[in-house]
């Protein structure tokens, strides 16, 4: 009976030992598993944030989606990574060849936001590397287009408050820097802004000032490096409505 009794107790104590190894043994086998298998999720999104250098509606576009517009043009781009973990590595590649051949620049965070301010078509493509386990995500590219720029300069206008051509504005594309001076005949300064968002009400120190004609000096600057140097005359014509405004361009 004894001899028995120690065969079973040999026999469980056997058992025992074998399903503490087989445990100890999966447990090893599935901690990298897990690690290499795991997947990177994300939801890049790039949204509009300003445009010649005035707020936009915040629109927002995916990869693949595309701006275009004029410069200064400032965009947000943001990862969307669902769980994400410290052991991430994010990476936003900036180029102006479709195939990334060569890199303009790189940003390493989660959100960055950058301004768009020389004209030319750029593609931006998001990179996420998990230093943990080497998984890696490539996102499509993003396009941003900043056109060339451009200046034109009205000659007249009718400040009336009939809600039609009431303030003078030039029309522009993609300028970076600007400004613009109203003189009167003696060359007494009038008005200046330095916004080509902006323009002139023709008012002088709060005061309306007469119909009749005014001059104008406009410098700017383009983002793909033209300069503008505008001189010309303005019309004040308050007893017309619209279709009394001439443009001249450089």
């Amino acid at each position: 009976m004894n001899s028995e009794h120690s065969k079973k107790k040999d026999t469980l104590a056997a058992n025992k030992l074998y399903m503490v190894l087989l445990c100890f043994s999966l447990s090893l086998f599935l901690l990298p598993l897990n690690g290499q298998a795991q997947e990177i999720k994300a939801s890049p999104v790039a949204k509009q944030l300003s445009e010649n250098g005035t707020a936009t509606d915040g629109e927002t576009i995916e990869p693949g989606g595309q701006f275009t517009g004029s410069a200064p043009m400032e965009v947000e781009f943001t990862s969307n990574v669902a769980d994400a973990s410290s052991t991430l590595r994010y990476e936003w590649k900036f180029s102006d060849k479709t195939d990334f051949s060569s890199t303009l620049l790189s940003r390493y965070d989660e959100v960055v936001t950058y301004t768009f301010t020389t004209s030319g078509t750029y593609y931006i493509k998001l990179y996420i590397t998990d230093t943990a386990s080497s998984v890696t995500y490539e996102s499509d590219a993003f396009t941003v287009i900043i056109s060339e720029s451009e200046l034109k300069v009205p000659n007249a206008f009718s400040p009336n408050g009939d809600g039609v051509n009431d303030v003078f504005k030039v029309k522009h594309k993609s300028l970076v820097k600007f400004n613009a001076v109203v003189f009167n005949r003696w060359g007494q300064e009038l008005y200046k802004w330095n916004n080509p968002e902006e323009g002139w009400d023709g008012t002088s120190h709060g005061k309306a000032v007469k119909d009749g004609v005014y001059f104008i000096v406009v410098n700017a600057l383009g983002s793909d490096g033209i300069k503008y140097n505008h001189k010309g005359d303005i019309n004040i014509l308050r007893g017309f409505g619209s279709g009394t405004t001439g443009t001249t361009g450089e």
